[in-house]
C-alpha cells in the first residue's frame, strides 16, 4: 500500500502554499522552484485543487494561488480526495475481485485499514503540518535562501 505521487505532490504543494501565504498569490512557479516538482505537473493538480474548492486563482500580473480557506480548515484527506486519489490498502482497489475474481480472505482487513488511513488523513489540517518543527525549519531555509538570492543579485546588478 502506498500513497502515489499525484497525492505526495498535492499535499506538498498545498503546505508549500499555506507556508508561504500573504497577501499577494502564490505562483505555482515558485512551488514548482521550492519543490522540485514540474511546473505542469503541479497545474493539471491546482486545477483539481481549485474545483473543489481549496483553493483560489488569481489572474494576470502577479497572479498565481492562494488557499481558499485558513489552514486549520484544510485536510490532508481533503487534498488526497480532490485529486482523486486514495489510499486503499487493498489489492483489488476495492472491487472485491481480490483472488480469481472472488474476495480474498483478507479483504475487510484490507478495507478497515483503508478506511482508518483516510480517518486519520482526515483530522490533519495543513496548520498542523505547519506548527511541527520541519515545516517552520523549511520556511526559515527557505527565507535565507531568498534573502541570499536576493542580496547575490542586487549586487551584481549594482557592480
Amino acid at each position: 500500500m502506498k500513497l502515489t505521487t499525484k497525492g505526495r505532490y498535492a499535499v506538498t504543494a498545498m503546505l508549500d502554499l499555506a507556508i508561504h501565504a500573504s497577501d499577494k498569490p502564490i505562483s505555482l512557479a515558485d512551488i514548482s522552484e521550492r519543490q522540485v516538482i514540474s511546473l505542469s505537473y503541479l497545474e493539471q493538480l491546482f486545477s483539481k485543487l481549485r474545483r473543489q474548492g481549496l483553493v483560489q486563482s488569481v489572474r494576470g500580473p502577479g497572479g498565481g494561488y492562494r488557499l481558499s480557506r485558513d489552514a486549520e480548515s484544510i485536510f490532508v484527506a481533503q487534498v488526497i480526495d480532490a485529486v482523486n486519489e486514495a489510499v486503499d490498502a487493498t489489492g483489488c482497489g476495492g472491487s472485491e475481485d481480490c483472488q480469481a475474481g472472488n474476495m480474498c480472505l483478507t479483504h475487510h482487513l484490507w478495507t478497515d485499514l483503508s478506511n482508518q488511513i483516510h480517518f486519520f488523513l482526515s483530522g490533519i489540517s495543513l496548520a498542523d503540518l505547519m506548527s511541527q518543527g520541519e515545516a517552520h525549519e523549511h520556511q526559515d531555509a527557505q527565507r535565507q535562501i531568498d534573502k541570499t538570492n536576493a542580496t547575490e543579485f542586487l549586487n551584481f546588478v549594482s557592480e
